[in-house]
């Protein structure tokens, strides 16, 4: 129960919160725009009065058994989104679904975020071991 506590009171929980709710935003922002404007788009080009693009599997009028090829191009619609966006953030400078930084931890009070280049720990204040350098890797002796 401590350690639970002790998580709740580092604010990782508010970052955590924060993140879902605009993830949870941004999917609704998009499910709202394919159901508004995507799919009525595509059951219109079917033509007629059908209920969406697709097949009927069952009973005609049966939602149930209508294979709507309408919510998988939704769903392309959104991948075609999230792909850009990847690529928009990487040119800024921002690694989106990437790994994360290195860290170390500071030999006195502990504490494991630190970034691996901080010379001072931003809890406690006391000065840090310098990083040990990358190892460089060796080309492999040619046959």
């Amino acid at each position: 129960m401590k350690g639970f506590r002790n998580f709740l009171l580092r604010g990782d929980v508010i970052v955590i919160a924060v993140g879902l709710v605009i993830a949870l935003a941004f999917s609704t922002l998009i499910s709202a725009f394919t159901t508004s404007v995507i799919d009525p788009i595509v059951a219109r080009a079917e033509g007629g009065s059908s209920v969406g693009l697709g097949w009927q599997l069952g009973t005609a009028g049966n939602k149930a058994t209508f294979l709507n090829i309408g919510t998988f191009i939704s769903a392309i619609i959104y991948f075609l989104v999230v792909v850009p966006y990847k690529a928009v953030s990487a040119r800024r400078g921002v690694t989106v679904f990437g790994d994360p930084p290195a860290v170390k931890t500071c030999p006195a009070c502990l504490s494991s975020d630190l970034p691996a280049a901080a010379s001072k720990c931003k809890y406690c204040g006391t000065d840090q071991p310098d990083a040990p350098p990358a190892a460089v890797p060796t080309a492999a002796p040619a046959p």
